[in-house]
């Protein structure tokens, strides 16, 4: 199966997505750092989507915006182009705060910091049936992930006790979507198999580095900025079980043990990213 994807955002996630589907022989084209048109180019845009056979945004709602821009400027092209499968990645983020607790599709959102992501992940389920989000946890890979912060001396390991994130490698979200592609549409959730601690995946990256793990410090005195600190309010495990079952999808990198050996053998230049949990799904 080859096709014709058009991103809105083609940014570090969507790259991979891109990379991999173009070496399927698939034609990819967006807008983004990587794209191939401006995102105000309404005409290029409408003539692309109009030759799409799947979209795709990985752009994250703003304040300037007022909401969504992709869907703010564009929501009615994309409803009206002929597409067989369109795409939304948005986070976890829009579940809160869980206590540590298993959420899967069927929990609540909006209960978080994540309101105008939460806000925008139901804009694009009522936007059109074809639609599916795809619901991120702290991405990591290839220049983005523990490893670099280890070498570079900017990690941190936060005396929190019983506080579980979970993550997903870049290339499982890549395989997730392509998964997609004759699966049903609606919601996932894409993440690895073993939520765990952000100092848990810190002592293996440092491992891996072959060197000490950073102090364990109090979060007042690890000197955060307030987005991270933020991060750090909220506890859940994030269950990929749906995604399983429906598109038959099983992560590559089922934890960060397998992620973070990958990438220790094929180390690559750093990107810059202080999220404390790799990069949120804002950084996509």
């Amino acid at each position: 199966m080859t096709g014709r994807l058009f991103v809105f955002g083609l940014g570090y996630s969507a790259r991979i997505l891109a990379e991999r589907l173009r070496r399927q022989g698939w034609r990819v084209d967006g807008t983004g750092r990587a794209g191939t048109l401006a995102f105000d180019d309404d005409a290029g845009i409408a003539e692309a989507l109009g030759s799409a056979t799947h979209v795709l945004s990985s752009v994250p709602p703003s304040i300037e915006a007022g909401g969504d821009p992709v869907l703010l400027r564009h929501g009615a092209r994309i409803r009206q182009c002929g597409a067989g499968w369109i795409g939304y990645l948005s986070s976890t983020g829009v579940y809160g705060d869980a206590a540590g607790a298993w959420v899967d599709e069927s929990a609540p959102v909006g209960r978080g910091r994540r309101g105008a992501r939460a806000e925008a992940d139901l804009a694009w389920q009522a936007l059109d049936p074809r639609v599916r989000v795809f619901r991120l946890p702290g991405i990591y890979g290839p220049g983005r992930s523990a490893l670099e912060r280890v070498r570079a001396g900017t990690a941190h390991r936060i005396d929190l006790p019983g506080q579980v994130f979970s993550r997903i490698h870049v290339e499982d979200i890549a395989g997730g979507i392509i998964a997609s592609f004759g699966g049903s549409a609606g919601v996932y959730n894409l993440s690895d198999d073993l939520p765990c601690s952000q100092n848990a995946v810190i002592e293996e990256a440092a491992r891996l580095a072959g060197c000490a793990p950073p102090p364990l410090l109090a979060l007042e005195e690890a000197g955060l900025s307030p987005a991270a600190r933020a991060f750090y309010a909220e506890n859940r495990r994030v269950a990929n079980g749906r995604a399983r079952r429906l598109l038959n999808w099983r992560p590559r990198y089922p934890t960060y043990r397998e992620g973070l050996r990958a990438l220790s053998a094929t180390s690559s230049p750093a990107i810059a990213s202080t999220d404390p949990a790799m990069a949120s799904a804002d950084q996509r």
